[in-house]
């Protein structure tokens, strides 16, 4: 048509058919993202009808879905205290379903050791990447931010989404009770309102330093509670895709 920079005819069609055709492109971002998904004991726990881990499921499955209608590509590593299973990024709609299934059919056992999945990744993962966590996190956090570090090494951008039940922020159990670690088995008989205070002083710092160290070695931190909405987790997750570029 008049207009059209001549710069874009495809030639090779011209010559075949005496016609003049445009050449049209999608852009191609290549963008590569890994989630890593926590399906250890402690994420079995819910206190209100959803666990973390089937919440960080339906996490996982948006963020699957909006990175593959940016025809970025996706992939998924579950693990607990190894690296249960992985899939390698794929940009392609009908993988979509491959990914959904996998996390469909997540359980949470065993303990947790997501510093050796950490580690064993970022040596894996040749390609410089979004890496997204979906994790409660209770593992030693300075093994954890080694690991997270080790990606930063490698030059990959990180989300960490700290997914938490409401429970496990404020303790707001009321009568005397007998909890037990889900990893561990260990079990303590107390009185909550005794050790609520100390409990959440605890809680509060644990969060607090995450997010310190998180910020000093530029990851971004996304602290979830399983009784919100996750709009707010693929919020940070566009605004994040935007500042890589695509």
């Amino acid at each position: 048509m008049p207009g059209d920079d001549i710069r874009h005819v495809d030639w090779k069609v011209y010559a075949k058919t005496d016609r003049y055709y445009v050449k049209e492109f999608e852009e191609e971002t290549n963008l590569k993202a890994y989630i890593l998904l926590d399906t250890s004991a402690s994420m079995g726990y819910a206190s209100h009808g959803i666990t973390k881990l089937r919440y960080a499921t339906y996490l996982a499955a948006a963020l699957s879905y909006l990175m593959l209608k940016q025809r970025d590509a996706v992939g998924l590593a579950i693990f607990d205290q190894e690296l249960r299973s992985y899939l390698p990024p794929r940009s392609v709609n009908t993988y979509l379903s491959v990914l959904l299934q996998e996390l469909h059919n997540a359980r949470s056992r065993n303990k947790t050791n997501a510093t050796k999945t950490f580690h064993q990744l970022a040596e894996q993962i040749k390609r410089r990447g979004l890496i997204i966590i979906l994790s409660d996190l209770l593992d030693d956090p300075a093994q954890v931010i080694s690991g997270l570090k080790h990606f930063r090494h490698k030059k990959h951008e990180i989300i960490v989404f700290h997914i938490l039940d409401p429970a496990e922020r404020y303790f707001h159990f009321k009568d005397e009770a007998i909890f037990q670690d889900m990893e561990s088995g260990e079990k303590l008989s107390t009185q909550p309102w005794h050790i609520r205070g100390e409990y959440r002083r605890l809680v509060s710092e644990f969060i607090e330093s995450y997010k310190t160290q998180c910020r000093e070695n530029r990851i971004d931190y996304v602290l979830m509670d399983t009784s919100e909405s996750f709009d707010a987790a693929l919020l940070q997750y566009l605004i994040k895709r935007k500042r890589i570029g695509g």
